[in-house]
């Protein structure tokens, strides 16, 4: 129907301000090559900016934030939004509408109850479509029988459901969402509520025999003994042990597949695969490739629609707006799949665990439709059966699939296509369905698709097509995402990586877009040195950003208010409020910190053979309690992760590195100490302020509090991570030298607080002659301001100790070296100070801290100490060794060499001998 006369099923409209947005994020990026230049041009030289390697992290940690915010940007740089037109679909294709298989996966009762389950299946099959050309099917990978008796039961309700969803045009579908909605309230005022009354009480009839059934983990005998199908439950081992469980419950091949009113039901199909120890089942992707088998038997549907089952049909006219993109006469036949955004029902106000998606399906979603392709995300997705089975992408023939299979199948033969070893030595889960070996097997499964020129489209209604539900605790959100990055990662490293794969077969665009979500989890490594080291730096205050004073904090300045000032209005523009947005930035911290963190470390531990790839399903239960303070936007704990040892980890670290540096900015009575470390010292407060939830946690007595044993776990890694990491930073702060000596030495070191603990160690390390060793050592004598002699040290190779200074000043330490060789001596001096007993801030408040965070200083200064007198009795025993080894080779070479000689001598000897013997003995 192309041609002159072409009207189009949908149309595409770019978004507004692109090209102020383009400019706008090109001044950003100026600033971010003006903070690597600085970082470039600055390096420090002076000990006092701390080790190098300080600095040349932080300039790592910003090459990479920089070059992923430039990936970021492909998501926004061409943003396209799609509106279809149903009714010029009703028009011309009304009697030629091909038919529509939805899949719908659920894999555990326990944590997806099969109330929700149905409820996903009812909204599915009430859809404004012909219902002779629809096909439900449930994969149940659980194999339960009380999932199967749920299904029974919704089988019959589904004939009353659907014509009365019809008669009064019901939205949204699923029963329970419509009964608490506003609309069933609407509907009750009406004169009509009889029948409401009447349809709410066949569902909660249904409701209660379902979750009886639920609570008491049984079917009763009674249901047993009227539906035959129950027996196949009988040789059930286990939900990985079974044998296939394929039911037809509707089928509308027949005369029974009749609602209330008379008129056709769709197809109801149950199905759970079989299982076998032996036999790997590939998670979803396994279930989703068994009904792309056994529903191409039964109804063939041209048009797969997957959803989760948690996700219920929220709009009755999906499956046409997706037919609009399909069945366009010029531009459908490029098109493999449609995605729909994933929207969630459950979401709080202010989104305390930011789980909606919110930016990602308002603005990046439609920047990748606009750079050629969406990501399948798994649930809410329509696909073109032959495209998703492996074909290439071909002419869309009004014909082609449109007869069904129905009436010619045999069960037994079905059961065979959901076996273990169906797919043996055959190009299932490679070439053919959803792709295996990813914990994303959708996200691989739609990029191998693009790769073969298939097109996705993302399409956005004003009334969301499908609602979910989020995770309720913060355990649960972290372990999510720590599944979606780290099969993302896997990505990344595999054969189907848009890195090196897609070159050639997608937009250079696309293919960025693509790795925008494939890196999500190698951010972790620069987001926790840029957590940690400033604010520890910050507490030795060691400066590491520009003052505000210089020019070079322009740019510091620019990109960090232009980049959080556009998150912000990206945000509230995608419909959030600004607290939601803290929020959003306060999971970007925990998931870089945590659920990353533990990403790579499996995507790593799986590459390495230690480990199988493993399928985590998020809990859709929760508990009247969490659900209480989910409701109240309280962060959930409650339960012990390593996940939280390391978040409260870095929580108390940077709340003791503030504390600590304003109280020795109090102490040494400057109000301009944050002066030079302005940036840092901001950095740290925002860190605290994100992290307050979890200083709220630990405080908390309810049953969502940080558990002790968490909070206790936290301290010996923090405690460790400061000792060793202050370690390498305080270098700067102990005084050592390494002199040679021909007879006298003095050295000054200046006490400043009467009271101080001055540290001091020698070593003699060696002679300027390598035939020299001598025990006899030197002298040293240490004198206080006033000259008095403190201490007295007589023909000492080494020697640790210290004293209390009784005054401030001048110290001096002189040595005298009596041997008549010159030596090396390694000398380290250092001073401890507690600021506690300062007198400065003696409140009562202030002195505990005080007085932890000086004997903590103290204890590193002792350790770093410890270990330079340690190097320096190491390197010194080293050359004696090398020294004695030398002697002792010589001594064996002149003891040889004599040994030869005198051997020689009495050869000669004797030989002289038997001569003169000889010569007596002839005459």
């Amino acid at each position: 129907m192309g041609g002159e006369g072409y009207i189009p099923l949908f149309e595409t409209t770019r978004g507004r301000g692109t090209v102020v947005y383009r400019v706008f994020t090109s001044t950003i990026f100026l600033g971010i090559c003006m903070i690597w230049a600085y970082r470039v041009s600055h390096v420090p030289s002076e000990p006092e900016h701390g080790p190098i390697w300080v600095w040349f992290g932080l300039l790592a940690a910003e090459l990479w934030f920089g070059l992923y915010w430039v990936l970021t940007q492909a998501c926004r740089w061409s943003l396209i939004y799609r509106r279809t037109f149903k009714d010029r679909l009703s028009r011309r294709y009304e009697k030629d509408l091909p038919g529509v298989d939805i899949f719908v996966c659920t894999a555990d009762p326990a944590i997806e109850p099969p109330m929700m389950v149905i409820n996903t299946v009812l909204s599915a099959m009430a859809y404004d479509y012909p219902p002779e050309k629809m096909s439900i099917y449930l994969s149940d990978d659980a194999g339960s029988d009380i999932t199967y008796y749920a299904l029974l039961e919704a089988s019959q309700f589904a004939k009353h459901w659907i014509p009365f969803c019809r008669k009064f045009v019901v939205e949204p579908r699923s029963p329970a969402a419509f009964f608490r909605s506003p609309s069933s309230d609407q509907l009750c005022a009406d004169s009509e509520n009889e029948e409401l009354s009447a349809i709410k009480k066949l569902y909660e009839d249904m409701k209660n025999s379902i979750e009886t059934a639920h609570e008491l983990g049984r079917i009763s005998e009674d249901i047993c003994s009227k539906h035959k199908e129950f027996s196949q439950w009988d040789s059930y081992s286990s939900r990985r042990d079974h044998d296939t469980f394929l039911e037809i419950l509707i089928d509308r091949t027949t005369r029974k597949a009749m609602d209330a009113e008379g008129n056709a039901l769709p197809t109801l199909v149950y199905m759970a695969r079989e299982k076998r120890p032996q036999y790997f089942h590939n998670f979803k992707a396994g279930a989703m490739n068994a009904l792309i088998r056994v529903s191409s038997a039964i109804s063939n549907g041209r048009i797969i629609l997957n959803v989760d089952c948690d996700m219920y049909s929220n709009n009755s006219e999906s499956i046409k707006d997706a037919l609009c993109f399909f069945m366009d006469e010029e531009r459908g036949d490029e098109i493999a799949y449609v995605q729909f955004p994933q929207s969630f029902e459950n979401v709080t106000r202010n989104e305390q665990y930011s789980s909606s998606l919110r930016v990602i399906s308002e603005v990046e979603f439609h920047g990748l439709d606009g750079q050629g392709g969406v990501l399948y995300i798994g649930s809410g997705c329509f696909h073109r059966r032959d495209i998703l089975c492996g074909k290439k992408i071909s002419r869309w023939s009004e014909n082609s699939g449109i007869e069904q299979n129905g009436g010619i199948y045999k069960p037994e033969e079905l059961k065979k296509l959901a076996s273990c070893s169906y797919e043996e030595n055959t190009e299932w889960g490679r070439e053919m369905g959803l792709k295996y070996g990813c914990p994303v097997e959708d996200v691989i499964t739609g990029l191998s698709i693009q790769y073969r020129g298939g097109r996705s489209v993302y399409f956005n209604p004003k009334r969301n097509a499908f609602l979910g539900i989020v995770p309720t605790t913060l355990l649960q959100s972290l372990v999510q995402h720590k599944r979606w990055s780290e099969g993302d990662l896997q990505i990344l490293l595999s054969r189907y990586s848009p890195a090196w794969h897609g070159l050639g077969r997608m937009s250079p665009g696309l293919t960025m877009c693509y790795l925008t979500y494939c890196l999500w989890a190698p951010n972790c490594l620069p987001t926790l040195y840029y957590t940690i080291i400033p604010s520890l730096c910050l507490l030795k205050g060691i400066s590491l950003f520009p003052e505000v004073t210089s020019p070079w904090f322009i740019p510091f300045g620019y990109v960090i208010f232009s980049k959080y000032a556009y998150s912000l209005a990206e945000y509230l523009w995608s419909g959030g409020t600004v607290l939601g947005w803290w929020n959003d930035q306060r999971m970007w911290l925990y998931k870089r910190t945590s659920s990353y963190l533990f990403a790579v470390i499996d995507t790593v531990v799986k590459l390495l053979g230690f480990s199988e790839t493993a399928f985590v399903i998020t809990s859709k239960v929760a508990e009247e309690g969490v659900a209480r303070r989910y409701e109240k936007e309280m962060m959930e704990f409650g339960a012990t992760s390593p996940m939280f040892t390391i978040l409260t980890t870095l929580a108390l670290l940077n709340l003791v590195c503030f504390l600590g540096t304003a109280v020795k900015g109090l102490v040494s009575g400057g109000a301009g100490f944050f002066g030079s470390m302005s940036l840092q010292a901001m950095l740290c407060a925002v860190l605290i302020l994100i992290n307050v939830p979890i200083y709220h946690g630990i405080l908390r007595k309810d049953e969502g509090k940080m558990p002790i044993s968490t909070t206790m776990d936290s301290q010996a890694p923090g405690y460790m991570l400061t000792v060793v990491l202050g370690l390498f930073l305080s270098l700067h702060a102990v005084s050592g030298i390494r002199f040679m000596i021909d007879r006298e030495e003095c050295f000054s070191h200046d006490v400043q607080y009467e009271g101080d603990t001055v540290h001091a160690s020698f070593v003699v390390i060696k002679s300027d002659s390598s035939w020299h060793y001598s025990q006899e050592g030197v002298d040293l004598v240490v004198k206080g301001p006033s000259g008095e002699q403190i201490q007295d040290f007589h023909d000492k190779i080494s020697e640790k100790f210290e004293f209390v200074a009784h005054h401030k000043g001048v110290h001096r330490f002189c040595f005298t070296n009596k041997s008549p060789y010159h030596e090396t001596i390694d000398f380290d001096v250092h001073v401890g100070h507690f600021t506690f007993y300062d007198q400065h801030a003696k409140d009562e408040h202030f002195n505990p801290l005080l007085e932890q965070i000086g004997k903590l200083e103290e204890a590193l200064y002792n350790i770093q100490f410890e270990q330079h007198w340690l190097e320096a009795e190491t390197e010194r025993q080293a050359i004696v060794n090398d020294a004695m080894s030398r002697r002792a080779v010589h001594k064996a070479f002149f003891e040889s060499a004599a040994l030869i000689g005198a051997s020689v001598l009495q050869v000669y000897l004797l030989r002289r001998l038997f001569e003169r013997k000889l010569g007596i003995s002839r005459v």
